[in-house]
């Protein structure tokens, strides 16, 4: 049997499962515990079972993240978990364990840093896995052998589910949240720009940096003979000039020789009207 792994993103199965189970009658909490623990324990023997896998592992998240290091408001709008919850983990692990899934809870990085590390991994290794989640942010790590299962609606999220969600490509899906930004993570986008918007420019364009050149029309050039004549990205090796990378600064040395890649630079610059000016030798 080929080697598949299994890789659950466990609170976000645990929580939509006891969000239904909170929710209906129940002789007490810790009765409404027991089965909720009873049908995660459930739907991971489901999950063993329909994607053959033959190693799995079930990640938690850590205490805290290292975004909130860069980004303080990062999630701050997001509900605490609730404490009948919290304090009932141990029990959902226990659970969990007892199916034969390995359970792993990281310290200071959440599951989804830990799911996306090891999928890569065993893709590396022309391993398939099937990451389970209904978080939007494993759909950019989709390729021939990483694919993502939505449990809840027994669906596996491909290219089509991502044009008919986002309007967008998979490998544009980074692009467009930066300039849409990211409701969910209470991460804003840039300003003036919405979903729509963002649509249109990452469908347009083949990056956001060919969508600032073009919309904000931002080539142009300082070619200069010493590094300390700009405060601008020095261009060492022609490569902003001939691959059109917006403004920048281009160092040369000495004259240029016609045929040279400093010529071709320049000549690059101006086919293509790019404002360039040179600085005294």
């Amino acid at each position: 049997m080929n080697p598949h792994l299994l890789l659950i993103d466990a609170l976000n199965l645990i929580r939509r499962i006891y969000a239904v189970d909170a929710n209906q009658s129940h002789h007490s909490e810790e009765h409404m515990l027991k089965a909720c623990c009873a049908r995660v324990a459930h739907a991971c023997k489901k999950l063993l079972t329909t994607t053959n896998a033959t190693h799995a592992i079930a990640v938690f998240d850590g205490e805290k993240s290292w975004r909130y290091h860069f980004y303080k408001d990062y999630k701050h709008s997001r509900a605490p978990m609730p404490e009948t919850l919290k304090s009932a983990l141990p029990h959902f692990k226990a659970a969990i364990e007892e199916t034969g899934i390995v359970v792993f809870e990281p310290t200071n990085d959440e599951a989804d840093d830990i799911i996306a590390t090891l999928a890569h991994k065993a893709a590396n290794n022309q391993i398939n896995n099937t990451i389970v989640s209904t978080d939007k942010g494993f759909l950019p790590h989709l390729n021939e052998h990483i694919e993502v299962y939505d449990y809840f609606k027994k669906q596996h999220l491909n290219e089509q589910h991502i044009q008919e969600r986002f309007a967008v490509e998979q490998h544009k899906l980074i692009d467009f949240w930066a300039l849409a930004g990211d409701k969910t993570n209470d991460i804003p986008g840039v300003k003036g720009i919405g979903v729509k918007s963002a649509q249109q420019l990452v469908n347009k364009y083949s990056s956001i940096e060919d969508a600032l050149i073009d919309e904000l029309n931002l080539k142009s050039a300082n070619v200069v003979f010493h590094p300390s004549e700009t405060n601008k990205p020095i261009d060492h090796n022609e490569y902003y000039a001939i691959n059109d990378k917006g403004s920048f600064s281009l160092l040369l040395h000495g004259t240029q020789k016609q045929g040279s890649r400093g010529s071709e630079a320049l000549s690059k610059m101006n086919k293509e009207n790019i404002k360039y000016s040179y600085s005294k030798k």
